[in-house]
C-alpha cells in the first residue's frame, strides 16, 4: 500500500491539490471534496504510469503540522501533527 500526503489549497473560485512526494501530480475541483476525489484519481494514474514505465514509486517523505500561536501574545503555543 502506498500513502501520500496531499495539500489542498483554496484558490480564487476553486480548489487545487498536489502531493509534495509526486512532482507534477496535481488536481483541481470546484469543492474541497471534488478536489480530493480528483487528486485520488490523479495519484492512481500517476502511479500506474510509473509502473508501466518501470520507474520506481517514490517513498512518501512528507508530513504536515500546524503551528499554533497565542493570539494575544504572539508566542508559540503548540504543534499539532496532522499527517
Amino acid at each position: 500500500m502506498y500513502r501520500f500526503l496531499i495539500i489542498i489549497e483554496k484558490a480564487n473560485e476553486n480548489y487545487s491539490a498536489y502531493s509534495p512526494d509526486l512532482p507534477g501530480c496535481v488536481a483541481t475541483g470546484a469543492t474541497r471534496e471534488e478536489t480530493e476525489r480528483n487528486m485520488y484519481e490523479a495519484i492512481e494514474m500517476h502511479i500506474q504510469g510509473l509502473l508501466e514505465d518501470k520507474l520506481p514509486i517514490p517513498e512518501s517523505n512528507s508530513f504536515a503540522e500546524y503551528v499554533a500561536l497565542d493570539e494575544k501574545s504572539g508566542t508559540f503555543a503548540d504543534i499539532v501533527q496532522t499527517a
